[in-house]
This record gives structure tokens, sequence and C-alpha cells, in this order.
């Protein structure tokens, strides 16, 4: 996954800009982004403040744990069920 060279902080100062009536045709080059990269962060962070996007990060990081945790687990019920029915 590509990394931005912005933080979740700068996008939302960006955001709140744009939000103040700054258009973003003035607005992206000023920062060195695309009108892309502007509406797909209005997209994903529109409406949110710093700590939604904090609980979201945490969200994800669980997420990502029980992810990996289940998929260890799975793996470790596959091995048994060859172990057992080879006997």
């Amino acid at each position: 996954m590509k990394l931005t060279r912005f933080k979740e902080p700068q996008i939302l100062s960006i955001l709140r800009q744009a939000e103040g009536g700054m258009p973003v045709a003035e607005l992206c080059p000023e920062h060195g982004m695309s009108n892309a990269s502007f509406y797909k962060w209005r997209s994903n962070y529109g409406g949110m403040d710093a700590s939604m996007i904090a609980q979201t990060k945490t969200l994800e990081d669980e997420n990502r744990r029980l992810k990996k945790m289940f998929a260890e687990l799975s793996m470790q019920n596959e091995h048994l069920k060859e172990a057992l029915g080879k006997k």
C-alpha cells in the first residue's frame, strides 16, 4: 500500500480550509496535491474530527489483530484435522 506524505491532522486542516470557502482549484496546488486526492480525502474523512480518526485507527488495528488470530487458529485446526484423519 502506498503511504501518503500527508498525516491525518494535515488532511483535516486542508479539508477545513475547503469548508471555509477556499476553492479547490487554489487549495490543491498550494499544498502540492491533486484534485483526485482532495476528493478522496473528503469522501474518507469528511465530517470527522481528530478523535474520530484516532478511534477508527484503533478499530482497524484491532480488526487486523483479530483477523490474524483467526487465520492462525484456522491453520491449526486444519493441521489437527489432517493429523487425525491419517490415523
